[in-house]
């Protein structure tokens, strides 16, 4: 075999092992973790504001809350599903939010999925974040993002982040916001 052919068929089974084997998945959120970016603030006088808090959701143990308990919070707001590689890319660096500000941001990881295979996924991958479940149907004051989406709200309701796409949340200017954030009266 020459060299050329099998430089060539390393090439194409290496191409192949991301559709095909667990190797490509892992590889595929390396990249959507590697390509993300941090999020963008939104300038002050362009921030949306919620006056409504009245939203129904159900917490990691499937019984009902209610969003108003965050009021005059910092809130942190992601979609996701245990599924999709972009939300599952962007949960590790949610983790490190949670580890870091658990404390002082109330946090709303949210999903539609059943409750099942979110616990399975969850002990898998190690993460220890609470996980709140959208009732569908349940009108809410703000717009559900398709996931990863991610809001970051001040303690007066204005949303200082409205992220659509994977973002990477553990960097200096996330860190330097929500203490800028947590600090104001």
């Amino acid at each position: 075999m020459k060299k050329q052919t099998f430089f060539t068929l390393l090439i194409m089974a290496f191409v192949l092992s991301f559709f095909v084997t667990p190797l490509g998945d892992y590889s595929k959120i390396l990249l959507n973790r590697l390509f993300a970016t941090a999020p963008t603030v939104i300038e002050v006088e362009q921030r949306g504001k919620i006056t409504d808090y009245n939203w129904k959701l159900k917490d990691e143990n499937w019984k009902p809350i209610n969003f108003d308990e965050a009021k005059g919070r910092v809130v942190f707001i992601t979609f996701f599903m245990s599924w999709h590689m972009p939300s599952q890319a962007q949960l590790k660096d949610v983790q490190y939010l949670y580890d870091t500000y658990g404390d002082k941001v109330k946090f709303y990881i949210i999903t539609n999925e059943e409750k099942a295979p979110v616990e399975l996924f969850m002990n898998e991958q190690g993460y220890t974040f609470p996980i709140t479940y959208q009732i569908i149907g349940e009108p809410s004051p703000i717009s559900l993002l398709k996931p990863p989406g991610s809001y970051l709200i001040d303690k007066s309701g204005n949303i200082v982040i409205h992220q659509n796409t994977i973002a990477d949340w553990d960097n200096d200017k996330v860190n330097k916001l929500l203490s800028q954030l947590i600090s104001e009266k």
